[in-house]
């Protein structure tokens, strides 16, 4: 069986958190579990300029499985169904690897 993966394209995510609530609630997660974490990184100045950083990764933790449950029956996982900004992609890693050409791009996977 083809490994699967989840692609983010974490440079456009706006973090909204829309994942974190889908996954919240699709998995019936308690108050400070996570199954994927929006972690904020900045703001900061950038060096030399009147430019800011300021990014939003969306992290799966140990209690993703990709959605299992929803990817057995033909859906996508809830985070992926959710996500706003339509920065997160899942199928086969293979394939994922080929579209993730650029710097703000990762790929996580599950153990089986």
């Amino acid at each position: 069986m083809t490994q699967q993966g989840l692609l983010i394209d974490y440079e456009f995510c706006t973090g909204c958190h829309a994942c974190e609530v889908a996954c919240k609630v699709e998995k019936g997660l308690a108050e400070g579990e996570f199954g994927i974490k929006l972690t904020e990184i900045g703001p900061w100045k950038l060096d030399g300029s009147k430019k800011w950083e300021w990014d939003f990764v969306p992290m799966p933790t140990q209690r993703c499985d990709l959605c299992h449950d929803r990817t057995e029956a033909g859906k996508v996982p809830a985070c992926v169904h959710h996500c706003q900004s339509l920065v997160m992609e899942y199928g086969p890693v293979e394939e994922l690897a080929k579209k993730a050409t650029k710097s703000r791009v990762v790929i996580f996977t599950v153990e089986a």
